[in-house]
């Protein structure tokens, strides 16, 4: 079952971390996708930009409306994508658990409902 990890966390402003800490994290967050990758559960990880360089789409009042960020203040922002096939809600958990983010933010785990594979949802 495939299930998406989350990775939510504050955004820091420019030159608020360190080099040496951003390294150690890349480091870390390399070794984690290795991980994954040789346990065959890897299915897509994705580090998103900052969100106030993102856009929003809708067509809820029936017409096109975009709108750029920054959005809202928020404490936490979505700051990637980690997709993963595995067996249960507990193997997910246990490699959200084994995520870096882990250490400075939140990890949401949730389970996909659909899956689009070759040309058709699943």
């Amino acid at each position: 079952m495939r299930y998406a990890l989350l990775l939510h966390n504050r955004e820091p402003a420019e030159g608020e971390i360190d080099q040496e800490a951003i390294t150690a994290m890349q480091e870390a967050f390399g070794a984690y996708g290795r991980a994954l990758e040789a346990a065959g559960v890897l299915v897509a990880a994705e580090v998103l930009q900052s969100q106030d360089i993102s856009s929003t789409v809708t067509l809820r009042e029936g017409s096109l409306q975009v709108q750029d960020g920054p959005f809202a203040e928020t404490k936490e922002a979505l700051a990637g994508i980690i997709v993963v096939d595995v067996p249960d809600l507990d193997a997910a958990l246990a490699w959200a658990e084994k995520c870096p983010g882990a250490t400075y933010g939140v990890v949401e785990v949730r389970p996909a409902a659909t899956s689009f594979v070759n040309g058709s949802w699943t």
